[in-house]
């Protein structure tokens, strides 16, 4: 029994399909690919983030039911607030300015039994 793929598309998916080119890029010789180090690879993934001049910072936190939940502050004083308020709650949380990255874990009994 003969299945139209096409029908089954259309129905599953909305809007066009849009075929990709991955036959081109299995046919592609690899001495066309670049291969980067461990070292400009960690640079670009790991050390490249960028966030717009209108952001002074992003706060994002692990909240006790286990979501997490992000926060975009343009002016300073409304996220050392945040800052302020997710440490007396008691939850751990990262912060990502221009310059670095930051991740704050609430001081427990545990640390101090160290």
């Amino acid at each position: 029994m003969a299945v139209n793929l096409s029908l089954m598309y259309d129905y599953v998916m909305s809007g066009k399909y849009y075929p990709n080119n991955w036959e081109a890029w299995q046919e592609m010789p690899e001495e066309y690919l670049h291969t980067p180090t461990w070292e400009e690879f960690e640079d670009w993934k790991l050390r490249g983030w960028e966030i717009p001049s209108s952001v002074c910072c992003i706060i994002r936190a692990n909240t006790k039911k286990g979501k997490i939940k992000e926060f975009v502050y343009q002016k300073e004083h409304a996220a050392e607030e945040r800052i302020r308020a997710l440490m007396s709650e008691g939850v751990s949380f990262t912060v990502v300015t221009e310059d670095q990255i930051r991740h704050v874990e609430p001081v427990t009994d545990e640390h101090y039994l160290d």
